[in-house]
């Protein structure tokens, strides 16, 4: 059996609002099966509505103590990045071991947590981050980066029309006509799309922007008005069909290109990433100050440093009469659907990672290769150390 003599530990996410856990019952009654002994924190699953009943008929012992679930298991699978658990006093990483093997999202180009980056790295924990799996077939079942992509495009579109001062759909009404909201997508990735088809099921005039042509065809396809940037494919695409890392010439190209339609908008979603590696700013404060008073921005590429120059990780903030959603676990509002998909892509993807009841890491796999952050006491992933070569002056491992 896979997981024989292996204990996979499961703890409550406690960054506020987060409501996913990383196992349902139905991954925990897998993992069992394949000879796992699955420890999860009382509670965890309740945000997803998840009894420790459930858990416990699936096979898992239920554990009161987080200190003493981090310390008794070899695996620690989370939906979130280690952080400072102010219950304990303590930071997540200071619970774990070298050796110890943590699977979830990282986002380890984000400058925000390079300390703790560095810190399991000094700590000898074996960490792979999952929102840099690579976008090939063999790990579409583990792609969990497209998953909550899905989530958050489709539930950023909703808040955002929660908070919109106007109707989002064309009304005719005794007193005229009230035209349609117009809502602007920047990066058209599985989460733009999302949102683009979401905006348009909700009545809205969508338009779109996006350095890939496939990408930009499939918005098109979705009734959006595409936004030319100007920029070739020769520059704009990179392996598995994801965007490239531009230089700043061709960042101010795009932001160039989007001066004029954005004085028009209602709506913009910022969902242009590259993986790996910080999200580019396309939107100035410059941008943002030309825009309609009591519009909004929903920034969902903020885990990797946002693409508007003033959104702020975490917080929802009002700049120059403008709304800017920085809130870092969209999904974590759509917990059912959410952990649904995220548990399965996590339980495919651990599967990799262990071999004959021992954790094996294949550097020689191209998705470990892509996707290990920390291993052996040092940073090994590029899109990491450049960022903080770019900050600091040189990497840190």
């Amino acid at each position: 059996m896979k997981f024989k003599g292996l204990t996979i530990g499961i703890p409550k996410e406690i960054m506020p609002g987060e409501n996913r856990v990383a196992a349902t019952p139905e991954t925990v009654k897998k993992l069992a099966a394949e000879g796992a002994a699955v420890l999860i924190q009382e509670g965890a699953g309740l945000g997803a509505f998840f009894k420790d009943d459930e858990y416990r008929a699936s096979g898992a012992v239920m554990e009161k103590d987080v200190g003493k679930l981090f310390s008794s298991s070899d695996i620690i699978l989370k939906v979130k990045e280690p952080m400072r658990n102010e219950a304990l006093g303590k930071h997540e990483v200071d619970l774990m071991r070298s050796g110890q093997l943590l699977v979830t999202f990282l986002h380890p180009a984000n400058p925000s947590n390079h300390d703790m980056v560095r810190a399991m790295a000094k700590k000898g924990v074996i960490s792979l981050s999952l929102d840099c799996i690579p976008r090939i077939s063999r790990a579409q079942s583990m792609d969990a980066l497209t998953s909550m992509s899905t989530v958050a495009g489709y539930k950023a579109i909703i808040s955002a029309s929660s908070m919109l001062p106007k109707f989002m759909p064309m009304v005719g009404t005794a007193v005229g006509m009230i035209q349609p909201a117009k809502v602007f997508v920047v990066g058209v990735g599985v989460a733009g799309l999302q949102a683009l088809a979401t905006a348009k099921r909700l009545g809205a005039v969508t338009y779109a922007a996006d350095v890939r042509p496939d990408a930009a065809e499939q918005a098109k396809s979705l009734g959006a008005k595409i936004i030319d940037t100007g920029i070739g494919p020769a520059d704009a695409v990179g392996e598995g069909g994801y965007a490239r890392h531009l230089p700043e010439n061709l960042l101010l190209k795009e932001r160039e290109a989007f001066k004029e339609i954005i004085k028009e908008i209602d709506i913009v979603v910022l969902s242009a990433l590259v993986p790996g590696r910080l999200a580019p700013i396309l939107l100035t404060e410059e941008m943002v100050k030309s825009m309609q008073y009591g519009s909004i921005i929903e920034d969902i590429s903020i885990d990797q440093g946002g693409n508007c120059e003033l959104t702020e990780p975490g917080k929802m903030v009002t700049r120059h009469d403008i709304t800017i959603n920085g809130t870092k676990n969209i999904p974590g509002s759509v917990p059912v659907t959410s952990t649904f998909m995220f548990a399965k892509n996590i339980l495919n993807f651990v599967s990799i990672l262990v071999k004959d009841g021992a954790i094996a890491i294949d550097m020689n796999d191209e998705i470990v290769k892509s996707a290990i952050v920390t291993f052996e006491g040092k940073i090994l992933h590029e899109g990491t150390l450049e960022a903080m070569k770019g900050i600091a002056g040189g990497a840190s491992k």
